[in-house]
């Protein structure tokens, strides 16, 4: 194929913002956080949709505007949709959500900090009050893997915020994507004494990150995330005994408050709300996020909830050229 790109640029600005919400965490994260934020060429973003690209598990929204090989960035993907006539011009805001135990999942935590109050709270106002776009009716939210999570949750929670989420290989079913992974972290705990300090210190001097290691880590995040423990170090903490891998049944249904197929009983009303509902996955994906997936479209259609489901037959990673057909999905309902 050819190397090259004709389609005409958008332009990107940055903002750096300060936010008491993030401020207020366990881990030492910094409370200044970057977002650049893409503008369709010819357009100064006045009035236009607005999206924004939650980046999954060890990703920043940063990292998406990057050049890639043998594929898109996502301004470039924007650029290409939008000049074909696929995609209606928006203005896309890719936050800077990584964090000093390498992910996210949006949600506000003692530990991890008040992500959920940044989005909302600290980083839209900014945009919005910047460049005149987006607004009540007019803003989608969307991701993949903890990413597609968390379009998920603030869907179900914050129609008045968001109304349209695009869904990607997003964690959900809890019990099929996290707890066969509980003995591959003891076992990744156990050359550190079962010490949640000792392994995260000794992550952090590197310099090689073993991929059973990382995928430790995204664990103890979880636990960081749904379960936060304020004594222990980065208020980390598992739903399983160190010893035995026994279920303790108190905090794993602290984690299970926070599965989205579970929030539907509280929350799924809301989701009525919405303008569009994209929710996919790859028929393959190795986190075992498929089932989920269609338990939750199951659930949705037993309650009269309008949305998108497909399936397509791929795995879990590099998946962005499936954007071709949400966004603009997305956006197409955004403006109506």
């Amino acid at each position: 194929m050819p190397y090259n790109k004709t389609t005409p640029d958008g332009s990107f600005f940055r903002l750096t913002l300060q936010s008491k919400a993030l401020a207020e965490n366990m881990i030492g994260d910094a409370d200044r956080r970057d977002v650049l934020v893409y503008v369709p060429f010819g357009h100064d973003g006045k009035d236009l949709p607005l999206l924004v690209d939650l980046a999954g598990f060890t990703g920043s929204g940063l990292a998406h505007a990057n050049w890639r090989n043998f594929g898109e960035s996502l301004p470039h993907r924007l650029d290409r949709l939008i000049a074909e006539g696929t995609l209606p011009p928006v203005v896309v805001a890719m936050p800077d959500g990584f964090t000093g135990l390498g992910g996210n999942q949006y949600i506000n935590s003692i530990a991890m900090g008040r992500w959920e109050d940044f989005l909302i709270e600290d980083m839209l106002p900014a945009i919005e009050e910047k460049i005149g776009c987006g607004g009540a009716g007019r803003r989608g939210v969307f991701g993949r893997s903890s990413g597609g999570y968390g379009a998920m949750y603030h869907a179900l929670k914050y129609p008045k915020v968001w109304s349209a989420a695009g869904v990607h290989s997003a964690d959900m079913g809890f019990e099929w994507v996290f707890l066969p992974d509980m003995p591959k972290v003891l076992r990744a705990l156990a050359p550190h004494d079962m010490s949640f300090e000792k392994f995260l210190k000794a992550f952090d001097e590197g310099p090689h990150y073993k991929g059973d290691d990382i995928h430790a880590l995204m664990l103890l995040a979880m636990g960081a995330s749904f379960d936060p423990d304020p004594d222990a170090y980065c208020g980390v903490s598992l739903p399983v005994d160190l010893h035995t891998c026994e279920l303790n049944e108190a905090k794993w249904a602290a984690w299970k408050a926070y599965d989205p197929i579970v929030m539907l009983d509280q929350y799924g009303d809301n989701l009525k709300k919405l303008k569009m509902l994209w929710i996919e996955c790859g028929d393959k994906d190795r986190f075992n996020m498929v089932y989920p997936a269609r338990q939750m479209h199951q659930q949705l259609e037993k309650r009269g909830i309008e949305h998108v489901y497909e399936e397509f037959p791929d795995d879990h990673f590099s998946l962005d050229y499936r954007y071709d057909q949400s966004l603009p999905a997305l956006v197409n309902a955004l403006n109506n």
